[in-house]
């Protein structure tokens, strides 16, 4: 009986949008508790003929209890972009708060929440797809299963609650059954094409629990450019405080 009771609220779902939601919320409870993070993460801009360029960034994530998380994004290669520092709280319900301080410029920029879809730093992610993606923000379907790259997978579809404000009509989520880790994301605009399609390789398991990715591609279906995220140096429970995530400081970040 009580082998039953340990089981994932996926196998008793029933709809396909309550299964969808299940499993939306069984992979967002196995990643909570990780409290903070940093990470060291190189950026390889690609345009359609294939030349590249790319950007050394540090990360910083802190946990938020009952909402959620907060991260901030500080640049420091190359001389053009160094010093520029993206500030992220990421809400449940309600529209996120963002800021981007730009040195060249000396001021701290707030991004407007109608502003969203647009592209992050001249790369093919937008500033929507670097939030955390808190299971509040959507609605889901289960779609099917399906096997990825030899890994079983549940195909779940998300719809965004504020349809105005998100430049996606719908994502295609593939997340292993495992492990419950994302491997795959069709990503429609609000023309109901495929826009842009995310694909993860490698993950590492952190503190015998936290699951994260070696490496992160978002490719343009549409203009055939994409963004290459690598990411290296992970470090858990370091200390991190809301101190260290104050808008105000923002244009002393080091």
């Amino acid at each position: 009986m009580l082998s039953l009771l340990l089981l994932p609220r996926v196998a008793a779902a029933e709809t396909p949008e309550e299964k969808g939601l299940a499993i939306a919320q069984e992979a967002d409870r196995r990643d909570t508790g990780f409290s903070d993070f940093t990470a060291d993460m190189l950026m390889v801009l690609r345009n359609k003929p294939g030349q590249e360029s790319t950007r050394k960034i540090r990360i910083r994530m802190l946990e938020v209890e009952g909402d959620g998380d907060k991260s901030l994004t500080i640049f420091d290669t190359p001389r053009d972009v160094k010093g520029t520092a993206f500030l992220n709280f990421t809400h449940k319900v309600g529209d996120d708060d963002q800021w981007l301080y730009l040195p060249a410029l000396k001021r701290v920029k707030r991004i407007s929440s109608r502003n969203k879809s647009g592209s992050f730093m001249g790369s093919e992610f937008a500033y929507e797809d670097i939030s955390s993606q808190e299971v509040e923000k959507y609605t889901y379907k289960w779609i099917r299963d399906e096997v990825y790259e030899g890994k079983q997978c549940f195909v779940i579809e998300r719809y965004p609650v504020d349809k105005k404000k998100s430049g996606y009509t719908r994502q295609v989520s593939w997340i292993g059954k495992s492990e419950y880790r994302e491997w795959k994301v069709d990503y429609y605009d609000r023309k109901k094409s495929r826009l842009k399609t995310l694909t993860v390789k490698g993950y590492q398991k952190y503190l015998d629990k936290y699951w994260r990715a070696d490496e992160m591609n978002m490719v343009n279906r549409q203009t055939g450019k994409s963004t290459r995220l690598v990411w290296s140096n992970y470090k858990f429970r370091t200390g991190l405080t809301d101190r260290d995530f104050d808008k105000n400081s923002l244009r002393r970040v080091r």
